[in-house]
């Protein structure tokens, strides 16, 4: 059950994306198909994968002092590899996804998971967690790409849509419709994903001079912070 749990928050709870905010750089350039959302996601997966479980397994050999460095040696070397494969077999792809394939290097999730749980955790642990922040990412982008590719060029996956085709919004694909697409979906995820928070008791047995209240106006400060609230 906790490493199922490990896996799902990356999805929800702790979506990389819509919840913690993080790799928005790839996102907005690499959504605005639904193919190159793909691509990123599952190029971002298999790095920060390796990466998770290589740091997990020598997290106590790498010196404390220099482990960013280290860190960051390791994810570079994983990329380059993920790259020279896509360059390989997936070209039109390579193209496409440009300059945000090398950068991923420095994408925020990949080193953040790598000193928040790889270090931390063993090796399986680290597994599960790149997978569910992976999948997490990958379903954020993908998302955002179909929103954006749908509505903004008319197609899907570079097949055209009837009606669509012919009344696109440009706009979505481009920065300002990326941002607006962005933020409505942090904005649901905020409205449908999270807790509400709990409402506070105004009642007598929350106060901490509960025991020396004469209770004169305890029902007028009730009904005030009731009101307020």
């Amino acid at each position: 059950m906790n490493q199922l749990n490990n896996f799902t928050k990356g999805i929800i709870k702790e979506n990389p994306v819509l919840v913690l905010v993080l790799g928005t750089c790839p996102t907005l350039a690499t959504s605005t198909s639904v193919i190159n959302a793909l691509g990123m996601g599952a190029a971002a997966t298999i790095v920060l994968l390796c990466s998770n479980m290589v740091i997990s397994a020598l997290r106590k050999v790498i010196p404390d002092k220099v482990r960013i460095p280290c860190y960051i040696v390791l994810i570079a070397g994983f990329v380059t590899m993920v790259q020279m494969l896509v360059k390989a077999y997936l070209p039109a792809l390579d193209q496409s996804l440009g300059i945000y394939l090398p950068l991923i290097v420095v994408n925020c999730i990949i080193l953040g998971r790598a000193e928040m749980f790889a270090n931390k955790n063993g090796v399986l642990s680290s597994a599960i967690d790149a997978l569910g922040m992976g999948v997490g990412f990958t379903l954020a982008l993908c998302l955002m790409a179909t929103i954006r590719e749908v509505f903004g060029s008319g197609t899907f996956c570079g097949m055209e849509l009837p009606v669509l085709i012919d009344n696109h919004i440009s706009i979505l694909t481009m920065a300002p419709g990326g941002f607006l697409v962005f933020g409505l979906l942090i904005a649901a995820m905020n409205k449908f994903a999270k807790h509400k928070p709990k409402k506070k008791d105004f009642g007598c047995a929350g106060c901490p001079q509960a025991a020396s209240c004469t209770k004169a106006s305890c029902d007028e400060v009730t009904e005030e912070a009731a009101d307020n609230d």
